[in-house]
């Protein structure tokens, strides 16, 4: 009878393990795939033909850019959020217009709440997946931010 109860909890405890293993993958997969996003959308952004730039309308735009006579792409698909497992995403939209960001769906809490590359400092202390936000910002959006009280 002893041996069981150890062996059970045993179990547990792996069990337990492993599920936190699968998510820290998970997190790795939406940091990277965020990032992906991120900088295809300042790609986007930056090579809009004009003196105005823009940011596109939606996710797709961003697999072929029709805005020129040869192809331009940026992703090659659209990825699934790897915290829900679907291919919806939240979006965040650009005062002017337009997708700035991106934002997983699951408000599950993360693992990881410190450590976070450069570009993913405001992650830190994120509650839910949900407020790990990839955005494109400008160098000089980011610099009129920051100026602003």
């Amino acid at each position: 009878m002893f041996a069981v109860a150890i062996a059970g909890l045993l179990l547990a405890v792996t069990s337990e393990v492993s599920s936190q293993s699968r998510q820290r993958e998970k997190e790795k997969e939406l940091l990277y795939i965020g990032g992906q996003f991120r900088e295809a959308i300042a790609l986007y952004y930056q090579r809009t033909p004009g003196t105005v730039k823009r940011y596109p309308e939606k996710l797709e735009e961003l697999l072929e850019d029709k805005r020129y006579l040869s192809m331009q792409r940026y992703l090659r698909k659209v990825h699934a959020d790897p915290m829900t497992g679907k291919f919806q995403w939240g979006t965040v939209a650009a005062s002017g217009g337009g997708l700035m960001g991106v934002y997983s769906l699951s408000d599950q809490r993360p693992i990881k709440s410190a450590n976070f590359d450069t570009a993913d400092q405001s992650f830190a202390g994120s509650q839910r997946y949900s407020d790990w936000k990839f955005l494109y910002e400008p160098p000089a959006s980011i610099a009129a931010n920051q100026a602003r009280p």
